[in-house]
């Protein structure tokens, strides 16, 4: 007879797929649909923002149960349980220390939502520890850590899928699906774009800890620094020790789609132009940068990244346009629409229901989907929509746009490996320090 712990052991990696049919789209109470009566319990490193979107989508599956809230600062935690009483019902166990959350042999999956450089250290040890894993993008903080993380992967079997949800939009599954039929010709361009007015963060005071933050913690792998008032809770982005960039925090999105469209995997060649142009405080990015990926075949990606100081176009704040001999398709993370040569609009297709798209929650149904989909690879041993082994090439590419904007000339790549070919610069970005006693390790 078959027992819980043993559905749970003998899942092990999937591939990303692409078809269509109801089992795809489940509906938002979908814990019928899957067909297993294993519940799986679940863990939740980061309750801020995302997470609270990842609860709601495991709360619709009524053989989900999240076991753990956990948190480095007190202050967020109470906010969030109150969240929880109010939205799922019950407020899950509270553990600051995700470690010793890990040890509870009751986890059979973590969610994690935590700051960036957290996301493949956690990720990792989880793998360790014998839990399934959702990361939200990126998946890791540079591209040492990008690549141990899928070593992990496979080192450990467990599934990892990333939090690019627009994966599991029918929209652009179908989109995709339709330009791999050749419904817009020879693809060549994915156009890339996202559009924000952030305001200035200022010149961060170095002030006390508050007692509520684990601050220690809070930085894990990270080199130690002083605590300012404008890092916690949200502008750790902008700042490299702990945060990728608009290029990751967004841009991961759609250059993810464009990629999966033309069916591409590492650039030949990066070019990135950009720079901070709006106010003079401590963001450590481009606040807008043009970043140019050319593929093999002459085909290539754009990305465009306004993340401070300009007024919203015309056009979504968001989204991905895929250009072919034939017409365009573009694929948002709520439509998808077909246009002629001639720019005549000949078919859109909205979701069934609408997701955020420029908010900290990016709350929506996507959620629901992907982690549908994530809980039916664990059960049945299926195939992942954003599988780690895939989804890390995308934040590769993120990766690469950030280091040939650091070495202020177009880089060349390893199409095996990513690394760097021609500039030492650049590959100064590959690994980052680590706190000591802090580096991931298998």
């Amino acid at each position: 007879m078959k027992t819980r712990r043993d559905f749970i052991k003998k899942t092990t990696a999937g591939t990303a797929a692409i078809t269509l049919g109801t089992a795809l789209f489940p509906k938002l109470s979908y814990g019928n649909v899957l067909g297993a009566n294993d519940k799986i319990n679940c863990a939740i490193f980061g309750v801020r923002s995302r997470a609270k979107a990842h609860i709601k989508a495991i709360h619709e599956d009524s053989n989900a149960k999240i076991l753990y809230n956990c948190d480095v600062d007190d202050v967020i935690i109470e906010e969030h349980n109150k969240w929880c009483k109010e939205n799922i019902g019950y407020v899950p166990k509270v553990e600051k220390d995700f470690r010793k959350v890990l040890e509870d042999k009751n986890v059979d999956a973590v969610f994690i939502a935590t700051p960036e450089h957290w996301h493949a250290p956690m990720a990792i040890m989880a793998l360790q520890a014998g839990k399934h894993v959702y990361v939200e993008k990126p998946c890791s903080h540079n591209p040492f850590e990008n690549d141990l993380l899928v070593a992990a992967q496979k080192k450990y079997g467990k599934k990892v899928q990333m939090g690019n949800q627009q994966r599991s939009a029918k929209t652009s599954i179908l989109g995709v699906k339709e330009i791999k039929e050749g419904i817009i010709g020879e693809v060549y361009k994915g156009e890339a774009y996202y559009s924000n007015n952030r305001g200035s963060i200022g010149i961060g005071n170095l002030v006390n800890v508050p007692k509520t933050l684990d601050w220690d913690l809070w930085q894990g792998p990270a080199p130690r620094r002083d605590y300012k008032d404008n890092i916690h809770p949200y502008n750790w982005h902008w700042f490299k020790d702990w945060g990728t960039g608009e290029i990751h925090n967004n841009g991961t999105h759609e250059i993810d789609i464009c990629r999966w469209a033309l069916g591409v995997d590492l650039p030949e060649t990066v070019t990135s132009f950009g720079g901070k142009y709006t106010f003079n405080d401590d963001f450590e990015f481009p606040d807008n940068q043009q970043v140019t990926y050319k593929f093999k075949n002459d085909k290539f990606i754009t990305w465009t990244g306004h993340s401070r100081g300009i007024m919203q176009p015309e056009r979504p704040g968001r989204g991905a346009t895929i250009y072919g001999s034939k017409g365009a398709i573009t694929l948002s993370r709520n439509a998808y629409e077909l246009y002629a040569l001639d720019g005549t609009l000949l078919k859109k297709i909205e979701e069934d229901g609408q997701s955020a798209t420029t908010d900290t929650r990016g709350e929506g149904v996507l959620d629901v989907s992907h982690i549908a989909n994530f809980f039916e690879a664990i059960r049945k041993d299926t195939s992942l929509r954003s599988d780690i082994k895939d989804a890390s090439i995308s934040t590769m590419l993120c990766h690469l746009g950030n280091m040939a904007q650091d070495a202020g000339e177009t880089i060349t790549v390893d199409q095996t490996t990513g690394k760097i070919l021609n500039n030492e610069k650049a590959m100064q970005g590959w690994k980052r320090e680590y706190e000591s006693g802090w580096e991931p390790k298998l």
